[in-house]
């Protein structure tokens, strides 16, 4: 109860801080903070309003975030002509950022049948954009093998040992071993690219003009070309029919040839829709580890919600390939379980 009280205490210090700096900033003595937005990692947002003017303030302990990312990464989408937030003043010792506020507007709260073809249509726009003139050098890290594979040992940590009290055996953890393995392989024969790594419904904003907004991009890596995609159309917090996905996929795979990201001669269609496939797979293992490592690590369990759509996409992508046989028959206990 103690600990507890002190961590209330304490992030209501940083509160106050935070509201007299973006008091100072400003120039507005009454500047008073609203919540913004809830999020997945230690920051938090507030919203600071006055005749009309609108900013965001991002509160990132230093101790546990480094603010330096967005920082750097949003000069990078900001040169590029992509809809993120401005800095407008940067606090590294107390980790304050002052942000151009882009609304509260989120795609999930907006899509609907008759608007979603327009949104993802400017969302996959902006995709390209950063796809085909993002960076691709050492500037951003590499989305390499080794991080590949511990997104996904996320899965067995958290998720099966951790929430489920699952125990593989040896035979069980060859496997999914295996199974790792070649969803890394795919990964890896894939175009490098400039990947946002979070690029989908709670991160995306509904904007008057330059649809979308953009936001969470901080982990920003270099790597395949298909992450981003299945992160949007497979989104973990809404669904859509597969032959819909698999459509807008396509038309992203033509825009991808128009734009050079991709070289026809050397992958088609088919191959397009495997590397798509085994993506989303590798993406929703490791979501779904970070969701139940976000219950039983950080105290947020609202996540829990969202395991069973996004393991339902691993089951049925997995269905329908013999060499991902093993994972499917684990998704399917995992999923009952549930």
């Amino acid at each position: 109860m103690r600990r507890q009280w002190c961590k209330v205490y304490k992030l209501d210090k940083r509160r106050e801080i935070l509201q007299d700096w973006a008091r100072q900033q400003l120039e507005w003595p009454d500047a008073s903070l609203t919540p913004a937005s809830a999020d997945a990692s230690f920051r938090r947002y507030f919203r600071v309003q006055h005749s009309g003017d609108s900013y965001i303030l991002m509160d990132a302990p230093p101790e546990q975030e480094d603010c330096a990312p967005f920082v750097q990464v949003s000069k990078l989408f900001l040169a590029l002509g992509l809809h993120v937030p401005e800095i407008l003043a940067w606090d590294v010792e107390q980790g304050f950022l002052l942000l151009s506020d882009l609304g509260s507007r989120l795609y999930l709260d907006e899509l609907n049948e008759g608007n979603v073809d327009r949104l993802y249509g400017d969302a996959l726009g902006a995709l390209a954009t950063l796809q085909s003139c993002g960076p691709v050098d050492s500037s951003l890290p590499a989305y390499d093998r080794k991080l590949l594979m511990f997104e996904m040992s996320l899965f067995k940590d958290w998720l099966l040992g951790t929430h489920l009290d699952i125990s593989l055996d040896d035979k069980q953890q060859v496997q999914l071993q295996q199974s790792f393995e070649r969803l890394a392989d795919s990964a890896l024969q894939q175009p490098r690219v400039c990947v946002h790594r979070d690029y989908h419904s709670r991160n995306l904003m509904v904007s008057a003009y330059h649809n979308p907004g953009i936001l969470d991009y901080q982990d920003a890596v270099v790597g395949p070309m298909t992450y981003d995609l299945v992160s949007l159309l497979r989104d973990c917090y809404i669904g859509w029919p597969r032959r819909r996905v698999e459509a807008w996929a396509l038309g992203y795979y033509e825009l991808a040839e128009q734009t050079g990201i991709l070289r026809p001669v050397e992958v088609d269609e088919q191959r397009f829709l495997h590397w798509f496939d085994w993506m989303g797979v590798q993406r929703h293992l490791k979501a779904a580890g970070i969701f139940a490592r976000l219950n039983h690590r950080d105290g947020k369990p609202g996540y829990l919600d969202d395991i069973p759509r996004t393991l339902a996409y691993v089951e049925e992508v997995s269905s329908r390939y013999p060499e991902l046989d093993a994972l499917h028959s684990m998704t399917t206990q995992v999923l009952a379980r549930l």
